[in-house]
């Protein structure tokens, strides 16, 4: 089997710590850094370190700007209150981008997208440290104008959460 070539990391490691037990495993360098702002972000098994630490399964999303060499990454938020945005821009990303897409898809258990009515729908997810074996944490993301405490949308919310606990044994 062949595996394909990675990029080089860069040549200095950054100074970025990360918690006990965890190892720097990629990184990139934030090339106009703000005075008090990170000079690098990096990854670790468990996190994502931007400058503070994100755990892989609260990353809802994260996108690559080619143009603009910009990373932006979406944190899991509460319902009714804007998630957490980080946008930040990097040199030679490459390395620390495959594993931000690894680590992210690894942290999903389930994932499902359930329709409610016309074209809205909703996502019921299930994330987890990657690697770990510790409990689910349940993630319901509702399309824009749906309601979650009307009565319909909350069935069918319970429902599509039933099946998809009774779907993994919970």
């Amino acid at each position: 089997m062949k595996f394909p070539t990675l990029p080089p990391l860069p040549s200095r490691r950054p100074s970025i710590e990360v918690g006990p037990g965890e190892r720097l495993l990629a990184w990139a360098d934030v090339p106009h850094p703000r005075p008090g702002g990170p000079t690098a972000v990096g990854g670790t098994r468990d996190a994502l370190y931007l400058p503070g630490r994100l755990p892989w399964e609260q990353v809802a999303s994260a996108d690559w700007d080619q143009q603009e060499s910009t990373l932006r990454v979406v944190e899991v938020g509460r319902f009714g209150q804007p998630s957490p945005v980080h946008v930040v821009r990097l040199d030679d990303a490459g390395r620390l981008l495959q594993l931000v897409r690894e680590r992210v898809t690894a942290s999903i258990a389930v994932q499902r997208h359930v329709p409610v009515e016309g074209r809205k729908s909703v996502r019921v997810l299930a994330r987890r440290a990657p690697g770990a074996r510790g409990e689910l944490a349940w993630f319901v993301e509702y399309d824009e104008g749906l309601d979650p405490s009307d009565p319909r949308v909350d069935a069918v919310v319970q429902e599509a959460l039933a099946a998809a606990r009774s779907d993994v044994g919970h």
